[in-house]
């Protein structure tokens, strides 16, 4: 049985772990050196540092901080935060992290995941999703810098199965089974017609949300830049593009949900979880051992998840994360629960 895994995050701003409501009203929640090894002592799964101010500000991640950290805690790092090239990537690893996480950068530069994941390996690649429930249509003023390449509000002309949209490139089975480019204009046999929602063999189907959710009147859109700017992008539909880039999970936070303690956006989770072969990182309103429970219940109501992000009710010693763990197992989900002796909080930081 896989079991989930259970990671807390370091939001870091100024060299300085915080935590905020839905991305504003920061307040300072220690050095990311000694959380980190506050919550290796917990035996947390795997450990996330975001540098949540870093693409904003236009600026490298703070390397000597991830290093630092790095060397302190023997856990899987996941870094992310200012990531824009290759280099950038490269870099990361060298300093210490385990993956890296990439956001802004990918949708600014979508070959940078297929580059990446070609050169590195999928297994050191997270790609982020910042996503926020929005009514109606992609608006009209969505920056379009922040869009991938060939992105469009306008709705696609219906065509042949297998015809590739103008301009653009056909897929074909490769020998192996992957999938190639194809110039337009080479032929496939056509693929046989599957109704709305279904799947192609093989792969993940759509159903859905709780609720009847309807992605035509409401969806959740991509943000970028630490929730600043809008992108006009379907979140669903960019995770299932980059998984097919070869992202090798994704780290899924609704901006709704985060700091709130409220709950994960389970709709959300389930709709991108159901739509990749990837794992899927829920992130975003952690509150309690249930909430946690529900976004990595793999049941129909369940955010089928296989692990979950949370900062505040660990960061502010509502619980640690071993006894959350042993909630979780309580309420039947599979963790690897904790082998030593749990410190509180203070004890760990002396």
């Amino acid at each position: 049985m896989l079991l989930k895994r259970i990671i807390p995050c370091l939001d870091v701003d100024a060299g300085r772990v915080v935590k905020g409501v839905q991305y504003v009203d920061h307040v300072d929640a220690g050095d990311p050196v000694e959380v980190a090894r506050l919550y290796d002592e917990q035996e947390a799964d795997e450990i996330t540092f975001l540098d949540i101010t870093a693409s904003h500000e236009a600026r490298r991640i703070l390397l000597d901080v991830v290093s630092r950290t790095a060397e302190t805690v023997f856990m899987p790092l996941t870094v992310g935060g200012g990531v824009r090239s290759l280099q950038d990537i490269r870099d990361l690893l060298n300093a210490g992290a385990d993956k890296v996480s990439i956001m802004t950068a990918a949708v600014q530069n979508p070959d940078l995941v297929a580059d990446a994941a070609a050169k590195i390996g999928s297994a050191n690649l997270v790609l982020a999703i910042d996503a926020k429930r929005v009514a109606g249509l992609p608006p009209e003023d969505a920056r379009e810098e922040e869009r991938p390449t060939g992105a469009t509000n306008a709705p696609k002309p219906e065509r042949a199965p297998g015809q590739a949209a103008a301009g653009g490139a056909q897929r074909r089975p490769a020998e192996g089974g992957r999938e190639e480019e194809r110039p337009q204009g080479a032929t496939n046999a056509p693929e046989p017609e599957r109704a709305r929602g279904q799947a192609a063999a093989g792969g993940a189907q759509r159903r859905p949300a709780e609720g009847g959710l309807a992605r035509s009147s409401e969806r959740w859109e991509v943000f970028t830049h630490g929730g600043r700017r809008r992108t006009g992008i379907d979140a669903v539909d960019w995770a299932v593009r980059m998984a097919e880039a070869g992202a090798g999970e994704i780290l899924l936070t609704s901006m709704d949900r985060d700091g709130t303690k409220a709950g994960y956006d389970l709709e959300l989770v389930r709709a991108v979880a159901d739509a990749v072969p990837v794992p899927v990182i829920a992130s975003g309103g952690g509150g309690s051992p249930e909430s946690l429970a529900a976004a990595l219940d793999d049941g129909p109501e369940g955010g089928h998840a296989q692990a979950a992000l949370a900062a505040s009710i660990f960061h502010f010693r509502e619980i640690t994360v071993g006894d959350l763990k042993r909630r979780l197992a309580g309420l039947g989900i599979p963790v690897r629960l904790p082998q030593g002796r749990q410190l509180d909080g203070a004890e760990a930081l002396r």
